[in-house]
């Protein structure tokens, strides 16, 4: 076999050099600075290089990170200089005392720290031996942890070697390995997919990862490490007098560090970062679970020293815990402004993320089922900022024999209407929009919005106020009103009543099209309500119909189908309906049933409308076009098949013309739909 040439070996270390580089733009700065592509040739190259010369492949080449044939157990580590937990402070008078204590020890009267996150991860210890990584290793009792090397150096934000023409002959940096908040929720995804357990936290995540005997799995998850101080450098170094001095150090040896670090004066400024922290926490890309407080001078770090198992120069300030476990005492069913059954978890109260939890959501009925959830459970319950308290997960050791299921019931608890879950969704709903309280302010809305009833001056404002005052409880409540009940409310002087009097008296006269749109039926819009009102003609014939004649109208599959019979099987919204009719909504119908045989080349196309037509609005020719089955787009792709031009079609038509999308003039456009034809249906 040749023997490698030097140009070779330099090409080599060359190519290591530069995707070593593009991996700390990549993963520490997150400013990469070429294409995705472009980094996969350098890697193949290099893979093929290494291949052709495997004499030399060194440990700290890019092409290592993973590839370590599965360990059969982990060998212990013993720390040179132990790896210490931190004391914990909870209250602001816990760290006002420790500041008071400090001051007291190196007689002062005003101390400068180092503040950072304290992240919600796995410390660990990395060592590197003439600027080579040696060895990687977990905390474990302080001590003596565990040699994890092969997994840590699947991390890509980890450096393999130094970038130091003369590096330390030994340096051990200490750092934190977690998982980030978004490569957390994609690792439950796959782990889902899989049929596989779920974590947790994104903690028990990182920790199991780091903890897997073979190194490819753990080079799966998308591990993150970032520093926070060095255990041992040999030979010291003059220059790092401060532990900020250190986090410096740190960045120009190529490890991330939070980006939060700060440098604040006395207690009033470790408080003013721990309230920044917790107002920043949910905007972070990672877990943490407080702030961590250190004396930045180094010197006096070495003065104050250390108690048993605990530096005294430094304290960890938790946040409120964000996880506790409680019972699980019941679960109650609450009804959405748009009809969703949510369950809901009642607890036994728990302090959790700052304030006592007595309710969490638990999604819906699959999420119960997944999670295995009983009544009587002990569960894990997380809080996180504002968000609405959660159900986690449940705690079985702790199950007893009196637990029991719970079931969806089949009723709206608010107004008695059946509750259904539709073909294909995960949510289970009230059926009478309508009528049901939980959704009356939300109906009312829709029924009155501009492509409904379009009632002018009937706004969000308004119509709670109508409905916190019971005076209307359904839309046919509406056409009751008088000018009395509307002037006396707040921010509706006479004038104004008036006008809304007025558009709800103008609205009594309708189209079919729009009224069935505005009864709010789930999945009926516009273009659906426009068919059912041109193919059925009258509200009644609609409100007869089962799911398989439904499906004869163009465009309605099963779901919809499905949707519109449980609305009107429902008597609420029946009686509702009758009742809009005897205040005098009417709308014209038509005595037969149309069945439009359409043609091909309109049925299912898809138009674009530009410029102006001599003779039709863009509104009319929308409709003729709808009532010939095909579909009216605003922007041109690929996936459009006729572009209607009037006079100044401007940019829309150009790209019609460089796509090559036929283009119709308005004669053009009647002599397309007028190949539909019309029948009767017996």
């Amino acid at each position: 076999m040749a023997r490698p040439s030097e140009a070779i070996t330099q090409q080599i270390e060359s190519l290591r050099t530069t995707i070593e580089l593009h991996n700390y733009r990549y993963y520490v700065l997150n400013e990469p600075t070429i294409p995705d592509a472009e980094y996969d040739r350098l890697f193949r190259k290099l893979q093929q290089l290494e291949q052709q010369y495997p004499e030399l492949v060194t440990l700290d080449s890019p092409t290592q990170r993973v590839g370590a044939t599965p360990l059969t157990e982990f060998f212990q580590f013993k720390h040179r200089t132990p790896m210490l937990s931190l004391n914990n402070a909870f209250e602001a008078t816990e760290v006002e005392a420790f500041d008071r204590r400090l001051c007291e020890e190196i007689a002062t009267h005003a101390i400068e720290y180092s503040v950072e996150p304290k992240f919600d991860g796995l410390a660990v210890s990395l060592v590197y031996e003439q600027g080579l990584l040696t060895v990687g290793a977990t905390r474990g009792d302080g001590h003596t942890g565990e040699n994890i090397t092969h997994n840590l150096r699947t991390i890509q934000s980890i450096p393999l070697r130094l970038p130091l023409e003369n590096p330390p002959v030994y340096l051990e940096v200490r750092g934190e390995v977690m998982i980030l908040k978004a490569d957390f929720i994609q690792l439950n995804q796959h782990q889902e997919k899989k049929g596989e357990k779920l974590f947790a936290n994104s903690r028990n995540a990182a920790a199991g990862s780091l903890r897997q005997l073979d190194p490819s799995i753990t080079a799966q998850r998308r591990l993150t490490f970032f520093a926070y101080g060095i255990g041992v450098l040999e030979p010291p170094s003059g220059t790092l007098k401060r532990h900020s001095d250190v986090m410096t150090y740190l960045v120009s040896l190529h490890f991330p560090i939070a980006k939060e670090h700060q440098i604040v004066q006395g207690p009033v400024g470790l408080l003013t970062y721990y309230q920044w922290m917790m107002e920043q926490r949910e905007r972070l890309l990672y877990d943490i679970d407080g702030v961590v407080y250190k004396v930045n001078n180094l010197s006096d770090q070495i003065r104050l020293g250390f108690v048993s198992r605990a530096p005294r120069f430094a304290i960890a300030h938790k946040f409120p815990a964000q996880e506790a476990v409680t019972q699980l005492l019941g679960i109650d069913v609450q009804v959405g402004r748009t009809g969703t059954l949510t369950p809901v978890a009642r607890l036994a109260p728990i302090f959790v993320g700052g304030v006592t939890v007595t309710n969490a959501t638990l999604h819906n009925e699959d999420e119960i089922k997944r999670k295995q959830i009983m009544i009587g459970d002990f569960v894990i319950v997380r809080r996180a900022g504002d968000v609405i308290p959660e159900v986690v997960a449940i705690v079985p050791e702790q199950r007893s024999v009196n637990v029991t299921a719970f079931t969806m019931p089949d009723y709206c608890p608010v107004c008695g209407s059946h509750a259904v879950r539709l073909t294909g969704e995960t949510i289970t709903r009230c059926t009478g929009g309508l009528f049901c309280p939980a959704q009356r302010k939300q109906a009312i809305l829709h029924f009155a919005s501009r492509r409904a009833m379009n009632i002018e001056g009937l706004g969000e404002k308004l119509v709670d106020q109508l409905v916190d005052h019971a005076i209307i409880r359904t839309p046919a409540d509406l056409y009751k009103l008088g000018i009395a009940a509307l002037s006396q409310l707040a921010r509706m002087a006479e004038k104004s009543a008036s006008n809304v009097l007025y558009a709800i008296e103008h609205s009594k006269h309708t189209t079919l099209a729009r009224f069935i749109y505005a009864l709010g039926i789930r999945h009926v819009g516009e273009t659906t309500a426009k068919d059912l009102a041109r193919y059925i003609g009258q509200m009644d014939r609609l409100m007869m119909m089962n799911v398989e004649q439904l499906q004869q109208v163009h465009d309605i599959g099963p779901i919809v189908a499905e949707s519109i019979v449980d609305f009107f099987a429902e008597p609420h919204n029946r009686e509702v309906i009758e009742q809009l009719r005897v205040t005098g909504v009417h709308w014209d119908e038509s005595q037969e049933v149309l069945e439009y045989m359409l043609n091909p080349e309109v049925q299912g196309k898809a138009f674009v409308l530009t410029g102006t037509l001599p003779n039709l609005t863009r509104e009319a020719a929308k409709t003729l076009i709808e009532q010939s089955g095909g579909k009216v787009t605003n922007s041109i792709s690929t996936k459009t098949h006729y572009v209607v031009a009037g006079a100044d079609p401007g940019s829309k038509y150009h790209k019609a013309v460089e796509l090559g999308i036929p283009v119709l003039d308005e004669t053009a456009l009647f002599d397309l739909l007028e190949t539909q034809i019309i029948k009767p249906v017996s």
